[in-house]
């Protein structure tokens, strides 16, 4: 009987772009964000309103491929939002035009003290 050989994990196809710890005193490597991040510190419920609220007209399938998510999820993230009153859909002619309810405080605990108009401007300032 042949013995198997045991299985290794290939590595990966896009090794990670950090320099390592004593690499020879090269020049140092920029660390580029990865597009699928494991997390970030904004919900796609932010995404998806933050998107909605620099471009109240456009569609949710623009808005999918901004957040990196569905169209499906952006459908869903929006009813939940027009549901607890932070964003409004306003039909005009065949297209939709959404609009925030910037007044409205933030949900957590620790954070109900800003209103999400608050946040939003704050994430809209180019850096």
């Amino acid at each position: 009987m042949k013995k198997s050989a045991a299985r290794q994990k290939p590595a990966p196809a896009n090794p990670s772009p950090r320099a390592s710890k004593g690499s020879g005193g090269g020049a140092p490597v920029a660390i580029v964000a990865s597009p699928v991040a494991g997390w970030t510190f904004l919900t796609n419920h932010a995404h998806v309103l933050l998107a909605l609220y620099q471009q109240p007209d456009q569609r949710l399938r623009d808005v999918a491929m901004a957040v990196g998510i569905t169209e499906r999820m952006v459908q869903r993230v929006v009813s939940e939002l027009v549901e607890a009153d932070y964003l409004v859909i306003t039909k005009e002619g065949r297209c939709n035009r959404y609009t925030v309810n910037a007044e409205l405080q933030l949900r957590h605990p620790l954070e109900k003290h800003h209103t999400i108009g608050e946040l939003l401007e704050l994430l809209s300032h180019d850096a």
